[in-house]
């Protein structure tokens, strides 16, 4: 199974996701993340187990 995590910038802080999703899941939180005030530069990586 492939993990993802969930990048982005916001009021200037970088922020990671502290939990590792599934591909879709992770596309659908950083779809919702780059609809928040302040959000920018909202990327989705590929983690390995355990990251």
């Amino acid at each position: 199974m492939q993990n993802f995590k969930v990048t982005w910038v916001q009021a200037g802080e970088p922020k990671r996701s502290t939990v590792a999703y599934d591909r879709p899941s992770a596309d659908d939180r950083a779809a919702r993340l780059g609809q928040e005030a302040g959000v920018t530069d909202v990327q989705v990586i590929e983690v390995k187990p355990g990251e």
